[in-house]
């Protein structure tokens, strides 16, 4: 029997698994660390968390395992995607990570659209210029940290700064490199043009790897702090959407799912590049060699519910201790004697600005329509329904390019709840499945790192073997046109609160 590791760095924490190869969980560990927010907008984290979170979490799962570690085959690597590491000449970080969801860079964003030409742009890298993504943060770091910038060697994204601490490899692959705005995602290579524009040395830059393939071994230092085998292979890995959609068997055309994590994601698999002329979803490389895959991102998703839970449900988080149960399953059980539509309240959910389908910095969250009458129910519910409604959001625009979904799964934390994965299903009028593993990103690498080492002889083959549905929701035909008309309201609230949003954004 051989085993597979699959490492997901996420930005609560991260989640190490190993598996066997029929995709069986042997053990399973969790380290979380912090973000920072410096200033409003601001979102960062210390890279120097996510290696020592990665290297006690594969330690301990060696250890719950009691496997041979000599039989574990490869590694795989998902992350979160974005996250800006810098290097000096001595490999040491520079400055904490600008993460994913840091919306500081609107005027660097407008720099490069400037720069390289808003058609030139999405036609070399398949995206408009972006706050969340990676060159405009690098183009902030040129623009505000000079000095730091000047003592930069390497470029690294989060999941390939743990790379190159377990391999010593300065490494990436097409997917995460995706989205980094510096890829010609049509010809999966790093854009000469892009970097000669923005002043950006391609020796800074990972070599870039199919996410199947092996980029390095686990050095002899990783081995003594992870347990692991030297050598042991490490393969590309993949964004961790993308590594989601292989854990998900999302590996071929009319496949699609929703994921409700920190963000929240709507994401088709398709074998073709197709490109949104609005920039409103990415077209980015997936992890099947030769493939892509489309996306909406809503930027604060499970965060919303965090959010919420954190500074207002102290009862809601008492009372499931004394049941001994997850806060959320008291959250979901309140919110669930609550019709739709909240009665006539509703939640925008943009705590971190948003990108599909408003690409707004500025735009904040926003409750609309309280009432005396609401309780906290009322609010909870009208949370999980604003990050609903944006999901749709995304869903509609990659339909209207002819990206064909045909089958919604579900995954994230969200997905867990039944209430959630009701109203994702009610609103899409579709039928919503969720896999028998809960372990969608760490599974899917682990089959890269299984493709990459021979275990499988193919993504495609592998998803067939080990992917496994459990639950179903079906729509409810009464609540989507409830639904339907509370969306209606929802899309007209951004439009209306737009120059608003502006003004916010300026006051001191």
């Amino acid at each position: 029997m051989k085993y597979l590791l699959g490492i997901d760095i996420g930005t609560s924490g991260t989640k190490t698994v190993l598996f066997d190869e029929n995709g069986a969980i042997l053990a399973a560990d969790t380290v979380e660390y912090p973000m920072y927010q410096p200033q409003n907008g601001w979102a960062e984290q210390d890279p120097e968390d996510w290696w020592n979170a990665t290297h006690t979490t594969i330690k301990n799962v060696v250890a719950k395992s009691g496997v041979d570690v000599a039989q574990i085959a490869g590694i795989g690597l998902s992350g979160q995607m974005h996250g800006l590491v810098m290097l000096d000449e001595n490999n040491k970080v520079l400055r904490r990570s600008i993460i994913w969801c840091d919306q500081r860079t609107a005027a660097q964003c407008k720099y490069i659209t400037e720069t390289i030409g808003a058609k030139r742009l999405i036609e070399i890298t398949a995206n408009p210029a972006l706050t969340g993504f990676t060159a405009s943060k690098i183009v902030w770091v040129q623009q505000n940290e000079p000095d730091i910038y000047k003592k930069c060697r390497k470029i690294l994204l989060p999941k390939d700064y743990v790379r190159f601490m377990l391999t010593g490899e300065y490494a990436t692959e097409v997917s995460d490199a995706s989205g980094m705005q510096l890829l010609d995602v049509p010809n999966r290579c790093w854009s000469d043009e892009v970097l000669q524009k923005l002043g950006i040395e391609k020796s800074m830059l990972g070599k870039v790897y199919e996410s199947p393939e092996i980029t390095g071994g686990v050095t002899e230092a990783a081995a003594k702090l992870t347990g692991l085998k030297p050598g042991t292979p490490v393969v590309g890995g993949a964004g961790d959407n993308a590594a989601a959609a292989v854990g998900m068997g999302v590996v071929k055309d009319g496949l699609a799912f929703t994921t409700i994590g920190t963000s929240g994601v709507v994401f088709a698999h398709s074998s073709k590049v197709k490109i949104d002329p609005k920039g409103r979803v990415h077209t980015f490389c997936c992890a099947v060699p030769g493939q892509w895959h489309v996306m909406g991102v809503v930027q604060s998703a499970g965060l919303s519910l965090k959010w919420f839970r954190d500074n207002f449900c102290s009862e809601e988080v008492k009372k499931a201790e004394e049941l001994g149960v997850d806060p959320y399953v008291v959250m979901d059980r309140e919110a669930e004697q609550i019709k739709p539509g909240c009665e006539r309240l509703l939640y925008l959910p943009y705590l971190m600005g948003e990108r599909t389908p408003h690409l707004d910095a500025d735009c904040r969250g926003v409750f609309f329509g309280l009432n005396a009458m609401h309780t906290r129910a009322h609010l909870i519910r009208a949370v999980m329904e604003g990050v609903g409604y944006a999901l749709w959001d995304s869903a509609a625009i990659l339909k209207g390019m002819g990206v064909d979904i045909c089958d919604m799964m579900a995954c994230g934390g969200g997905s867990r709840s039944p209430l959630w994965r009701k109203m994702l299903s009610d609103m899409y009028a579709c039928d919503v499945s969720t896999l028998a593993s809960s372990e969608s990103a760490a599974l899917g690498v682990a089959i890269l790192a299984g493709v990459g080492t021979g275990v499988y002889p193919s993504v495609q083959e592998a998803c067939a073997k080990l992917i496994k549905r459990d639950k179903l929701q079906k729509p409810d035909s009464e609540n989507s046109k409830v639904y339907q008309e509370y969306h209606k309201l929802y899309e007209k609230l951004y439009l209306s609160l737009k120059d608003d949003y502006v003004t916010l954004s300026n006051l001191k």
